[in-house]
């Protein structure tokens, strides 16, 4: 079985120092939420995600989700483990007081996402997409709607999903057939949705559907589609769970990974809806939800990374192999003192709390937009997340897939079996860099809408110079803040490069979204490890053995990772003519 321990020593220090930004501490309900408290909550989750949770990953790989008799069951122990799940609370840890919630900041909440990824992946997804759910309803459903549906989700008795593609589309959501039909105070919904993550389980009561769809006389594209709440039972008008709705579950998909999660094709038959938000708008209430998901898929990325490591390292250690450079007596050395191992593992570990210390950034961001009372403030945050958004789910997850493809060669042999658990990591990963959106998608969008929106860009190259400027002065991290200051310079130049609206071609630009993105992926990396290494000095007589380890790490990430974006940027600017030209027989 895989090897996971939260590691709650470092959210903590990033709770503690590296909150830094002046808007987030602004908002007064932030301010109730102290150190220990913070410390409680993660103790108290990785209690129940380490003892209860890290089981059941392997249990779900083993023993799948099956689909008998028009019914879906989730693998052995899910059942048992949800109701303690929810009956903790823990599905409500971010949602609002007044449907039950906790109210706890994303700053709080993005670390229990990452320790629940760490854990099983598939379990998660479950209470992931009710969340989704959720922030949609609350944002776009009426005050009835709200005050039906929310509490239960919250409670984590109903949980929710989002409904999307369909076999003819997957990207092009302007391809949607599914049709919704004027029916008294509601719609009548039908039509096939495909990949529908959570979309049948035995977890709980009521599952909330949250689906795209046509009205009678909409436009075609996606000017023509309207969001539809579909709940698979009615809700009598006592709010109790009554008759089966329209929904019916055709099938479930058979995976390569995060095979414990239910993804299921569904048929809607008529089945009874309400319309949320307005006609014809339905991608933007949508996009409400798939934003916000599209960040935890990184996170997700991040979560599964830590137990790569966690694992690989557990082996390394115990490992005996070969002997080292450094060996006198003659015996076998355990693998973890062979350079090579040494560079393995440091490269997932400078990958891994770089990430863990940009969502942290990324979190106080998010929740600046949702709750600061200044709404110029509150838009100004909101821009930072939509231009991050895409960096955080594809280069957290393609980086992913190299840490747990490299945790898989430590183990040698042994990785390749199903023995050790290690190569279970890499395929569940492997779905993260293509749903929500895949990462080339996400790459093309970053550079044609969200970059091109030159003010954001601005204020993003502001934020490195902020932090540049407050590290000048420091001497032991003078060298790593000129190569910050080098990455930026670059980054102006590639960016100026790839501008939709200049002299590269088109086709150069589109060929070299995903160099971009992760070019951009390195350098915000790079801004908060800066970050890390500043506070890490400021506090070192604190915790002399926890600083060393994070300055040597944070060093290790300016000189042995950082010179990878080089490489993307001198591929991209390379141009595609051999790429365009290629005859493909």
């Amino acid at each position: 079985m895989t090897i996971y321990s939260a590691p709650i020593d470092d959210m903590m220090f990033l709770f503690e120092h590296l909150k830094d930004n002046k808007e987030y501490n602004e908002i007064e309900k932030n301010k109730e939420v102290t150190s220990d408290l913070v410390k409680n909550i993660l103790e108290e989750a990785a209690k129940i995600n380490q003892d209860l949770i890290l089981p059941l990953a392997k249990v779900g790989d083993e023993k799948p989700c099956i689909y008998e008799n028009g019914v879906v069951r989730t693998p052995p122990g899910y059942k048992e483990v949800y109701s303690k799940f929810i009956e903790d609370g823990w599905v409500s840890l971010s949602c609002d007081p007044e449907y039950g919630g906790q109210g706890m900041p994303k700053t709080v909440s993005a670390f229990f996402d990452e320790m629940l990824s760490s854990s099983s992946l598939s379990f998660k997804l479950y209470s992931e997409l009710s969340i989704g759910a959720y922030n949609c309803l609350k944002t776009h459903g009426s005050e009835e709607i709200k005050n039906k549906y929310l509490p239960k989700i919250v409670e984590g008795k109903w949980s929710g999903t989002m409904c999307l593609t369909e076999p003819q589309c997957g990207t092009d959501l302007g391809l949607i057939k599914t049709k919704a039909v004027k029916n008294g105070n509601g719609y009548k919904i039908s039509g096939q949705k495909i990949f529908i993550t959570s979309g049948d389980h035995d977890l709980t009561e009521n599952i909330i559907h949250l689906v795209l769809a046509r009205t009678t006389d909409a436009p075609k594209g996606t000017r023509g589609i309207s969001l539809f709440l579909v709940p698979k039972y009615e809700i009598n008008d006592d709010g109790s769970v009554g008759s089966r709705n329209g929904v019916n579950t055709v099938s479930i998909e058979s995976k390569m990974g995060i095979k414990g999660s239910a993804t299921c094709v569904l048929s809607f038959d008529e089945a009874k809806g309400y319309m949320i938000g307005p006609e014809n708008k339905g991608l933007n209430s949508m996009f409400t939800m798939m934003n916000l998901e599209r960040i935890i898929v990184g996170i997700q990325g991040l979560g599964i990374s830590e137990t790569a490591y966690q694992t690989a390292l557990s082996y390394a250690k115990e490992r005996k192999q070969g002997k080292s450079n450094e060996n006198k007596n003659g015996d076998t050395d355990l693998i973890i003192q062979h350079a090579d191992i040494r560079r393995s593992l440091m490269n997932m570990k400078s990958i891994i709390e770089g990430e863990r210390a940009l969502s942290f950034w990324m979190a106080q961001q998010i929740d600046v937009s949702l709750n600061h009372n200044d709404q110029n403030v509150k838009k100004k945050a909101g821009e930072m997340v939509s231009l991050m958004t895409p960096v955080i789910k594809s280069f957290f997850t393609d980086m992913a897939m190299d840490i747990t493809n490299e945790a898989i060669q430590i183990f040698g042999g042994y990785g390749y079996t199903k023995d050790q658990g290690i190569e279970q990591l890499f395929r569940d990963n492997r779905i993260t860099p293509i749903y929500e959106g895949t990462n080339s998608v996400q790459a093309i969008d970053f550079v044609f809408r969200k970059v091109s929106q030159k003010n954001i860009f601005t204020n993003f190259l502001s934020l490195i110079d902020e932090e540049i400027k407050l590290c000048k002065s420091i001497d032991k991290i003078k060298d790593k803040t000129l190569i910050l200051e080098n990455l930026k310079d670059i980054l102006i130049d590639f960016t100026k490069w790839m501008d939709p609206e200049g002299n590269t071609p088109k086709d150069d630009i589109s060929a070299s979204c995903n160099d971009y993105l992760k070019y951009f992926g390195y350098t915000s990396l790079a801004f908060v490890w800066l970050k890390v290494l500043r506070k890490s000095y400021e506090n070192h007589s604190a915790n002399k053995e926890f600083y060393d380890d994070k300055i040597n790490t944070g060093n290790y990430y300016f000189d042995k990772i950082v010179p990878r974006a080089d490489s993307h940027y001198k591929s991209a600017i390379s141009g595609s003519k051999y790429t365009m030209s290629a005859k493909f027989n």
